[in-house]
C-alpha cells in the first residue's frame, strides 16, 4: 500500500514537482500504448479490487471511524462508506471502461480539399490530468481507470477523510498497471494530506499539469476555479430540479419523485426542488409529498404548498439554492412549463433537470430552453451518472461550456489533433 507523507511545507513542494516529472515521464509511453496493453491493465486493476476486499474494507473501517470522530455529516459518511456491494461496483465500472472503444487514435471526422489534400481529426489523450476530489474513495478508482483507457497520466489527490481507503484502492490500480506492463507512474495518489499539495497541483506543477478536474463540494471546487493556472473542468453545485407538468401520470410522478430525492441523498444527482404545475396541485402534490413524507424526506415548502400540506417548514429564499445532500427538497408550485423553466434558469446549476409529462410540447419545450448539461423526461435526476450512460464510470459532470460537459468519460479525456496527408502540394 501507498506510504503515507508526513512532512509538510517545502518538503511537500519537493515531493509534487516529483510527482508532477514522473507523471510527464510517464505521458508519452501511455499515450502510444496499445488497447490491449490498457485492457489488459484494467481488468487486472478489478480482479485486484475484488482479491483485496477485505483489505480495502479493513483500510475504509479506519475512515469512517475518523470521520465519525470528527463528526461528519450523515452524506459525507455516505459518501465514504465502502461496503461488498459498492466494492465489487468499482470492479464492474473498470471493467466497463475495459469493454469500451478506444478512444485515442478515432477518427472524429475526414474530408479532401480541391488540392488533394486529405485531412482528418484524430483523438489524442490530453495529457496528465490531475483530479481532486473529497470522501468518495471509488472516485480513485473511477478516475485511475477512465484516465489509462484515455492515454493520460493521472494525478489522485483525495480528501484526507479517505486516504486510507483511497490508499488501498491505488494499491490494486498499481498492481494492474505494473502487470500490464505499464509505466508505474502512469497512475499515482498524492500521498499527504498537507493542503500545500492542493496549491502545488493548482501551479500546475511546473508545467506538468495539463489539466485540472476538482470533484467535491462548493468551496473546494470554487477555490480550484480561483486559483488554477491550467484548464479546469468544472464541477460545481448539483441543484437539481424535478418539474412535473399537468400532462404527468400521477403514480409515475410519485415514483419518480421519490426515486429522484431519496434512493440515494449524497450524490450530485439527487432532486433538490420539487416544482409542481398549478393546474395539479389539486390531484399531484399532496400525493407526491405524502410519499416523499412516507421516505423520511423534509419538505421546504412556499406559502402555497404549505397551504395544501401542513407537514411541512416554510421555505426562505435559501432553500432555492441550496444543495442539501440530504433528505430534505424545497418545493414550489409554478405557472406550467413557462414557470418550471423561469425557475430553473434562475435558480439552477445547470448540473441535471427532469420533467415528468405525457405533453410532447412540453417535454420539447423544457428541453430546448433550459441550459443544463444533463435533461431527462419521466426518468429519475439519480441517472445523472456516467456509468448509466454507458461510459463504465466519470469522473465527474462538468457544468460549464468548454471542451466536456455532463458526465466526464473517457471521449471527454481527449483532445485532437489534425493529420494532414499530401502528395507534394506547395501552396500558391
Amino acid at each position: 500500500m501507498l506510504k503515507l507523507h508526513e512532512k509538510s511545507g517545502e518538503d511537500t513542494v519537493a515531493m509534487m514537482a516529483d510527482i508532477g516529472r514522473r507523471a510527464r515521464a510517464a505521458a508519452r509511453p501511455l499515450a502510444v500504448a496499445t488497447t490491449k496493453a490498457k485492457n489488459d491493465a484494467l481488468l487486472a486493476m478489478a480482479d485486484a479490487i475484488l482479491r483485496n476486499e477485505q483489505a480495502i474494507l479493513q483500510a475504509n473501517a479506519i475512515d469512517m471511524s475518523n470521520g465519525a470522530e470528527a463528526g461528519l455529516s450523515a452524506s459525507f459518511m455516505d459518501r465514504l462508506k465502502l461496503n461488498p456491494s459498492r466494492i465489487k461496483a468499482m470492479a464492474d465500472g473498470i471493467r466497463e471502461i475495459a469493454a469500451l472503444k478506444d478512444p485515442v487514435g478515432d477518427v472524429i471526422a475526414a474530408w479532401d480539399r480541391p488540392n488533394g489534400l486529405h485531412i482528418e481529426r484524430v483523438r489524442t489523450p490530453l495529457g496528465v490530468v490531475g483530479v481532486i476530489y473529497e470522501s468518495r474513495p471509488n472516485v480513485t478508482a473511477d478516475a485511475g481507470a477512465l484516465c489509462l483507457k484515455a492515454g493520460n497520466p493521472v494525478i489522485l489527490r483525495g480528501g484526507s477523510d479517505s486516504i486510507n481507503s483511497s490508499s488501498a484502492i491505488h494499491a490494486c490500480m498499481v498492481e494492474g498497471v505494473k502487470a500490464a506492463g505499464l509505466p508505474e507512474d502512469a497512475i499515482q495518489l498524492v500521498p499527504t494530506t498537507d493542503r500545500a499539495a492542493v496549491g502545488e497541483m493548482l501551479k500546475g506543477l511546473s508545467g506538468n499539469l495539463d489539466v485540472i478536474i476538482p470533484r467535491g463540494g462548493k468551496s473546494l471546487v470554487g477555490r480550484v476555479q480561483n486559483e488554477a493556472r491550467v484548464p479546469v473542468f468544472a464541477h460545481l453545485e448539483g441543484i437539481c430540479h424535478l418539474y412535473v407538468d399537468r400532462s404527468a401520470k400521477l403514480d409515475m410522478a410519485v415514483k419518480i419523485a421519490v426515486n429522484a430525492k431519496m434512493r440515494r441523498t449524497g450524490v450530485c444527482g439527487a432532486a433538490e426542488t420539487l416544482l409542481v404545475d398549478r393546474a395539479v396541485a389539486s390531484t399531484h402534490l399532496v400525493p407526491i409529498l405524502q410519499a416523499l413524507r412516507a421516505a423520511g424526506c423534509e419538505i421546504h415548502a412556499d406559502t402555497e404548498v404549505m397551504q395544501a400540506f401542513s407537514d411541512a417548514s416554510p421555505a426562505t429564499d435559501a432553500d432555492w439554492v441550496t444543495e442539501y445532500l440530504d433528505a430534505i427538497i424545497a418545493v414550489k408550485l409554478v405557472d406550467g412549463v413557462a414557470g418550471a423553466i423561469e425557475h430553473i434558469e434562475t435558480f439552477s446549476s445547470h448540473h441535471t433537470e427532469a420533467i415528468i409529462a405525457e405533453d410532447p410540447q412540453a417535454v420539447e419545450r423544457f428541453f430546448n430552453e433550459i441550459d443544463s448539461a444533463i435533461l431527462l423526461h419521466n426518468a429519475s435526476t439519480q441517472f445523472a451518472d456516467g456509468g448509466e450512460f454507458g461510459m463504465g464510470a466519470e469522473i465527474g459532470i462538468a457544468t460549464g461550456k468548454m471542451h466536456a460537459r455532463g458526465p466526464v468519460g473517457v471521449e471527454q479525456l481527449t483532445s485532437f489533433k489534425y493529420r494532414v496527408r499530401g502528395s507534394g502540394q506547395v501552396r500558391p
